[in-house]
């Protein structure tokens, strides 16, 4: 059954990837302040989007790891490597929306963010490790023994200042992101776990019932 838990990450990392490229290719709007940072290092420094997306993540699992390694798994590293990959993919392949800096960014921002939202369900419902952001926060919440809301809040927002000293791009959708983002990503979490414990307790009638046959 690991096939199809692995499948759904897989897929829910392809679908998230895409939602991240559609924001970058809005980024006039704002997009996500962990964006931004990858963005303003970009600009400064060179590389691709998707490079800086993948050291930031790998000096994230580091941290993670001396901190607390229960929340690093293979899922983890796979994460921090195959979004920076698919987001360098994606804008590579040029296949996106254009930024016509009228009205309708708006909703096609919105779709991104919702898309981001629903690939992050996703590929968190295979439970196969956290996020390299989301352990990062999850062991600094552990070992200061904070809230994880409280700890998300103050290094979201670091990270944003960071990137805003750098000239990234903040507009409103950056502050507005999260708003979007998270109850998508819950709703989604919660119907494609439940889908995935339906294939796999259907999985364990039909074998049983054909050991029984």
């Amino acid at each position: 059954m690991y096939i199809i838990r692995w499948l759904f990450y897989l897929i829910g990392l392809i679908i998230f990837s895409y939602g991240i490229t559609i924001a970058l290719s809005l980024q006039h709007l704002g997009i996500h302040p962990w964006d931004v940072l990858s963005v303003a290092l970009y600009e400064k420094m060179g590389l691709s989007i998707g490079s800086w997306a993948i050291i930031i993540s790998l000096v994230l699992i580091i941290v993670s790891w001396i901190l607390d390694k229960s929340y690093i798994k293979l899922g983890t590293f796979l994460n921090g490597i195959l979004v920076g990959v698919f987001v360098d993919l994606f804008l590579w392949l040029d296949f996106l929306p254009n930024a016509s800096y009228a009205w309708t960014d708006i909703l096609v921002m919105i779709g991104g963010i919702i898309t981001m939202g629903m690939g992050g369900g996703l590929y968190n419902s295979a439970q196969v490790g956290a996020g390299p952001r989301d352990g990062f926060m999850l062991s600094i919440a552990d070992k200061l023994g904070a809230p994880i809301g409280r700890i998300r809040i103050i290094v979201e927002s670091s990270v944003l200042v960071l990137g805003l000293i750098l000239g990234g791009p903040v507009f409103w959708f950056t502050f507005i992101f999260t708003f979007i983002q998270s109850p998508v990503f819950a709703y989604s979490f919660m119907k494609f776990k439940a889908l995935l414990h339906f294939i796999e307790h259907r999985r364990d009638e039909f074998k049983t019932n054909t050991e029984t046959v």
